[in-house]
């Protein structure tokens, strides 16, 4: 029997050898050995072996500083054999995930029970995954009993909530019901098959209502077939609702919707041209000689693959080209082969030299200013991929198909570009990143630093936190890393109790220019420390688009003169390293804060002259063009 594989991985190599290695490592430096292997293709034996040396290592005082998350699975059915994929999905995303699972059968008593064990783990995600006998039972005899099982996750979910602000995630029901009448069961609305279909419909439609978030198994199981995901024998003999085969890619399914949730979904494909987007060489067949089209099965592979990755960046996922080329031949289909659905414009950073692959994604990086690890590296030459994934471990690497037809499933199946929500700014995110470039090749030609910013006819648009916005916001507090003084999380929860609450500061700014909007730019949080005359910034985050254009000091002017109205007289500025927002670790001294015990910083506000800043400043006004 066929069974889902984690197949865009490549096949792993020496793989005991590097066990044995990372085990006589502290955890610090095994860490990346383990991330390592964990990026390479592991059935079910491998990865409870690879969770096992985790546990191992990590077991001991010397703990890697990565990100944590705490994950409580809360199921009717056996689910201890899908903890290890659980903890290795997230180990593959550089996470630390620990997880809490009740007893069998024991999960509504400690969601009710404030001193159990749940209670206790505290964790920042909740999972709920059953089977349709425990939610509708065995023998339903109508949509009643529909009903009652959305009643009752809706309860689920607000204790979830409301006890521990936790992120919640919603799996659908496997539906392994045996039809009745066959294909026309839909007829026979009250058979388990039909009324489980109905019971997947309608918790999409109470999740969206309620922010939580699916792990949409049933699409999967469409797709791979029930039988890859259910064993029955399996079921009856020790009550698993998913086969230890496919425990690996269940445990990917969950990682990534936490992973998304921490900001760690990829935001750019970087692209291969020749036998990637095309059938051939450009500058061997010329344009025309190229395989692309229709009337050729190969050329349209290439084109519904075309197809796919336009969508994608109308969905507010970056596409670069990074080629082995000289300029004008790669250009050459995009701007004169009829079949081309990509255009140049759709490409926001083209690179076409002969320079090896990994230093031309480093510009890429540089180029679009967004870290490695935010990077999809696709090119059917093995030798490229092999050595992209040596040189730039961050960097994710499918393992392609010889098969051009496959490639969208390949990609689409290994979930680098999970979203939980859209917003305006991440529809429009390809748009922003193209203008970004365009302003640095003018400013690269500028000679004077003041004159270019004022050029810009920048402005800067600013709100307290709102309910328009607030997606967005919870958004950007849960993914911005780099230019983070804190790195504190909300949950969606704890932003909407934010919004109009007088005894806290809150603040977001979008940034309009020449060029067009960059959307929602910095958030700042602050509270008081004790009494209305210091104030501490509990958060304050930036997109790195914005960088270099004294955007920082404009917001905190503006900052200034909200805590002033607010009764503040001194500013307290808190820095929390952590391994990705080193950049920031001078922030308040470059603002002219001193030093305090404990990585805080103070500045009295009575002695603070707000220094002038190349953009207009104002508020929000609906009414007004250009505020969105």
């Amino acid at each position: 029997m066929a069974h889902p594989e984690l197949n865009w991985l490549p096949e792993a190599k020496d793989r005991g050898r590097q066990l044995r290695a990372a085990r006589q490592l502290p955890a610090a430096e095994a860490w990346s050995g383990l991330v390592a292997i964990a990026r390479t293709r592991l059935d079910f034996l491998a990865t409870e072996q690879l969770d096992r040396a985790l546990s191992d290592i990590c077991a001991g005082p010397d703990k890697p500083d990565v990100p944590h998350s705490r994950l409580a699975l809360l199921s009717a059915s056996t689910e201890k054999h899908l903890i290890p994929g659980l903890r290795v999905a997230a180990l593959r995303r550089g996470i630390r995930l620990h997880v809490y699972s009740p007893k069998f059968g024991q999960y509504r008593q400690e969601l009710l029970d404030k001193h159990s064990g749940l209670y206790a783990f505290r964790p920042d995600t909740v999972l709920f995954a059953f089977d349709w006998r425990h939610l509708i039972g065995s023998e339903p005899t109508d949509d009643g009993a529909v009903a009652g099982a959305i009643e009752q996750m809706r309860g689920f979910w607000r204790i979830a909530r409301e006890q521990f602000a936790a992120h919640v995630i919603q799996q659908t029901v496997l539906n392994t019901a045996t039809p009745l009448m066959g294909q026309n069961e839909h007829r026979l609305a009250n058979s388990p098959f039909a009324l489980v279909a109905t019971l997947n419909a309608r918790l999409r439609q109470a999740a969206d209502a309620a922010g939580t978030d699916l792990l949409a198994l049933d699409d999967f199981a469409a797709f791979d077939g029930v039988s890859s995901w259910h064993d029955s024998r399996l079921w009856h003999h020790a009550k698993q609702e998913i086969t230890p085969l496919a425990a690996p890619v269940w445990g990917d399914l969950a990682a990534r919707l936490i992973a998304a949730r921490m900001g760690r979904s990829a935001k750019c494909i970087v692209l291969d041209l020749d036998n990637t987007l095309w059938g051939g060489v450009v500058g061997d067949d010329g344009v025309d000689g190229i395989v692309l089209g229709q009337g050729n099965a190969r050329g349209e592979a290439f084109t519904e693959f075309q197809s796919w990755l336009r969508a994608l960046s109308r969905r507010g996922i970056i596409l670069a080209v990074c080629s082995k080329n000289d300029e004008a031949n790669a250009l050459a289909p995009f701007e004169r082969h009829p079949e081309m659905v990509l255009k140049r414009s759709d490409i926001a950073c083209f690179l076409a030299n002969w320079d090896d692959k990994p230093a031309n994604i480093r510009r890429v990086a540089g180029a679009l200013n967004i870290g490695m690890d935010s990077l999809v590296f696709v090119d059917d030459n093995p030798f490229e991929r092999n050595l992209v994934r040596r040189e730039l471990a961050d960097v994710a690497v499918p393992e392609m198909p010889d098969d051009p037809s496959l490639y969208v499933s390949c990609i689409a199946r290994a979930g680098y570009f999970e979203a939980l929500r859209l917003t305006e700014d991440d529809l429009r995110r390809s748009a922003q990143y193209q203008a970004n470039i365009e302003r640095l090749a003018l400013q690269e030609s500028a000679t004077d630093l003041e004159g270019f910013l004022s050029s810009l006819d920048m402005q800067l648009i600013w709100s307290t936190f709102d309910e328009l916005n607030r997606v967005r916001l919870v958004q950007l507090i849960n993914k911005t890393n780099q230019f983070n003084l804190t790195t504190r999380r909300y949950t969606d929860e704890q932003v909407r109790s934010l919004i109009g609450n007088p005894d806290v500061l809150t603040l977001h700014c979008r940034l309009h220019d020449r060029f067009g909007d960059n959307g929602i730019v910095g958030v700042v949080i602050a509270k008081p420390a004790g009494n209305n005359d210091e104030w501490i910034i509990d958060t304050w985050l930036m997109s790195c688009r914005v960088l270099g254009r004294r955007v920082e000091q404009a917001m905190f002017n503006l900052l200034v003169e909200l805590a002033r109205e607010k009764g503040a007289r001194t500013l307290i500025g808190e820095y929390r390293p952590s391994a990705r927002n080193a950049m920031v670790k001078d922030h308040y001294a470059k603002l002219g804060f001193t030093p305090r015990p404990g990585d805080r910083w103070t500045l009295s506000l009575c002695e603070f002259d707000s220094p002038d800043v190349p953009m207009i400043t104002r508020r929000f006004d609906r009414d007004q063009p250009g505020s969105s």
